[in-house]
């Protein structure tokens, strides 16, 4: 097993938005036999790409969700995620990154580093990503791949070196030179499946020597057996060379750049021989679990199938027959009829159908071992749940899910799409974590909350799209609080005759605020004042009133309410009584704690080409932030800052156009903090006004 697990790539294939990601995958299915015929991804002879099978992907040509699928080369088993490159779907490139081993950055020959491509690059450093780049689109007018390693070198920072010069550029592209072989290869065929390898072009030779010394010169730093051989003289093997520059790669401190286009068929087996020498196996790669026994302490995990099972399941698809769960496998084996612990929910499943995916046909299989992606069918998993086997307690990823900051009303138009709108939101709460919604109770309206505007624009379109429900939304609002600000004593009875049993309890004591807590209850009652069986009734009496704030119906947090007094009658005390009493003291004592209002503020991190930090800087001041600090990581600056929520709506489009949409911004809670008097003052007008309209 360990012999064929080398032989194993798991890999992305990321870009900026037409650089022609998907149109390369269709190529690299198409050359490992996986599909007969190359369909065109814009749809036009009606049929689409393999990997967008979804219906607003082949009409708009754009993937969102990123779509699975495997197939080998030379003895090698490569498992393709085709990641989205939209920046409103990352959510969808954060799970896919969290599995790929490596990954093919594509450019386009034309338009080189765009602003995506920056994003992606962010993230792929993040998570660690080994990458190698495939500069595409050569046979365009205006290819310049010299111009991209440029800008791969500057605007990325990365240590780009060539591996390949093209032979001829736009219209004239026929080959491309393998520096490391020394020979022009050239792709004849229809559909360039035909390798013609031959002698380099006289006017290229002097050109080529050139770029192959400066080839082995950065190669050299990772081997030193290398380095030797250049400084003795002796010969330098391919063998050598790939050997450095697999080291250097999977370090990240060298990017090997490889040229071709994928739409004229040129250059896309070299790329796949070079994910083959070049990207990692997944015993590589080290991928660590969190131990929830011990706190998310990091656990190195192994990639020997013969271990405890530890597994990912990062995707999940509504298919024609039911869930479908896109699972990786980074230790042990997962097989048919193993029993599994979800260990986000602790229960127990058994592993029914196991399967291999290909864009959306799949292959029945008996086991999954370590390294390998696959899916499983008919397991009722939230997607970043992590399967283990019984007795295991570790997380791939961690289970802090932050809580929803914004919430929008979406009212559906009749009916029909009422059904429609609650089967997707069922969906969707279930594939994103970040994404719930709930049913208000007094409005009766349909909330859904999320981690920013776009994140909740998006699922809006979806729905529209995908499950045909015609839904309006009203406006955002933001996730107020209310709290006190000083201790404030209250005495209350609650006294109720009106024939027949009455109804009677007093309760007396303070309440204070209290930090990092929602609410604590304490019962200081001595000599029986209020029997025992009625403290329930009294504490379920006060939580019910946190609900819903006195001042403006916000959610109450941050109170410590204690009873130390009250009164019982023996035959009019009743626990109904007490909740009463409770409710009353409550309102009694409220306005007397000075209350007021918090708001959440967000932990906002801009980054941005250095050249517009002031301009970013000034964004941030106008909104009421308070910028905590600044780096400068190479052309980036990152701008860290911490602002209001209520003023964060409609930022990416101020942030886009005054940066000439270079910059990118993202935001999580941080806090809940007190809003200033000004902004106190302006909710308390909002709210008398929405309270007379309704009255």
């Amino acid at each position: 097993m360990k012999k064929e697990i080398d032989k194993v790539r798991n890999i992305g294939i990321s870009a900026h938005i037409d650089s022609g990601k998907t149109t390369l995958t269709e190529r690299i299915l198409y050359y490992t036999n996986r599909i007969h015929a190359i369909h065109d991804v814009k749809g036009k002879d009606g049929v689409g790409a393999t990997m967008d099978s979804m219906e607003l992907e082949k009409e708009r040509g754009i993937t969102i969700a990123s779509a699975a699928t495997f197939c080998e080369w030379k003895g090698y088993e490569i498992n393709i995620i085709d990641t989205p490159g939209h920046v409103d779907f990352t959510i969808e490139v954060e799970r896919s990154l969290r599995v790929l081993d490596g990954a093919i950055l594509v450019l386009c020959a034309v338009g080189g580093v765009q602003s995506q491509s920056i994003t992606v690059d962010q993230q792929m450093k993040r998570y660690k990503v080994p990458s190698i780049a495939f500069i595409n689109k050569c046979d365009r007018s205006g290819a310049n791949p010299a111009r991209v390693i440029e800008q791969l070198r500057e605007k990325l920072g990365h240590n780009a070196v060539a591996m390949q010069l093209p032979i001829g550029l736009e219209a004239d592209f026929t080959g491309v030179i393998d520096l490391i072989a020394m020979q022009a290869i050239y792709f004849d065929g229809d559909n360039g499946e035909q390798i013609r390898c031959e002698e380099i072009p006289a006017e290229l030779l002097a050109e080529a020597e050139a770029k192959r010394e400066e080839l082995v010169d950065a190669a050299s730093m990772f081997s030193d057996e290398l380095t030797e051989a250049i400084l003795e003289e002796e010969e330098v093997t391919p063998e050598m060379i790939y050997d450095a520059l697999r080291r250097g790669a999977l370090k990240r401190e060298i990017t090997p750049v490889y040229i071709g286009s994928a739409y004229k068929n040129k250059g896309v087996q070299p790329l796949l021989d070079a994910v083959n020498a070049i990207l990692p196996a997944p015993t590589e790669v080290e991928n660590y679990a969190l131990d929830l026994d011990r706190d998310e302490e990091p656990v190195l995990l192994s990639s020997n199938p013969e271990d405890p099972l530890v597994s990912l399941a990062f995707k999940l698809e509504d298919g024609p027959y039911g869930q479908l769960t896109y699972i990786r496998v980074y230790q042990g084996t997962l097989a048919k009829g193993d029993a599994i612990v979800n260990v986000r929910s602790g229960k127990k499943v058994k592993v029914g159908r196991l399967v291999r995916m290909h864009a959306n046909q799949m292959e029945e299989i008996d086991e999954l071992p370590a390294g390998y992606i696959g899916a499983l069918f008919g397991v009722d998993c939230a997607s970043g749940d992590t399967f283990v086997a019984p007795g295991l307690n570790l997380t791939m990823t961690s289970m802090y899910v932050p809580n929803p900051v914004i919430s929008l009303a979406v009212v559906p138009k009749d009916n029909k799409a009422q059904v429609n709108m609650s089967k997707a939101l069922n969906r969707f709460s279930k594939e994103d974590p970040t994404f719930r919604t709930f049913v208000d109770e007094e409005t009766g309206e349909t909330i859904i909350e999320g981690m920013g505007e776009l994140h909740l624009e998006v699922y809006v379109e979806r729905m529209r799209r995908e499950y045909n429900a015609e839904v309006s939304t009203g406006q955002p609002r933001v996730a107020y609080r209310e709290t006190i600000t000083r201790r404030a004593e209250f005495n209350y009875t609650h006294k109720k005759q009106t024939g027949g049993a009455g109804q009677f309890g007093r309760v007396a004591g303070y309440m204070e605020p209290v930090a990092d807590e929602e609410f604590v209850f304490e019962n200081k009652i001595t000599g029986g004042a209020i029997p025992t069986q009625y403290i329930p009734a009294c504490e379920k009496g006060f939580l019910a009133c946190m609900k819903k704030g006195p001042k403006m119906e916000y959610p109450v947090t941050g109170v410590k309410i204690v009873i130390n007094d009250g009164a019982a009658h023996s035959v009019d005390s009743s626990e109904m009584a007490f909740q009463a009493a409770a409710r009353g003291a409550f309102l009694e004592a409220y306005p007397k704690a000075k209350p007021t209002i918090l708001e959440p503020i967000m932990k906002v991190v801009v980054e941005t080409p250095t050249e517009f930090q002031g301009a970013v800087m000034g964004t941030i001041n106008q909104r009421r932030g308070i910028i905590l600090g600044t780096q400068d990581e190479g052309h980036m600056c990152v701008v860290e800052a911490q602002v209001p929520l209520a003023e964060m709506f409609g930022y990416s489009t101020v942030l886009r156009s005054s940066t000439q949409g270079k910059a990118q911004f993202t935001m999580e809670f941080a806090a809940y903090k007190q809003v200033p008097q000004s902004v106190l003052e302006e909710l308390e007008k909002k709210h008398a006004e929405a309270k007379k309209n309704v009255a």
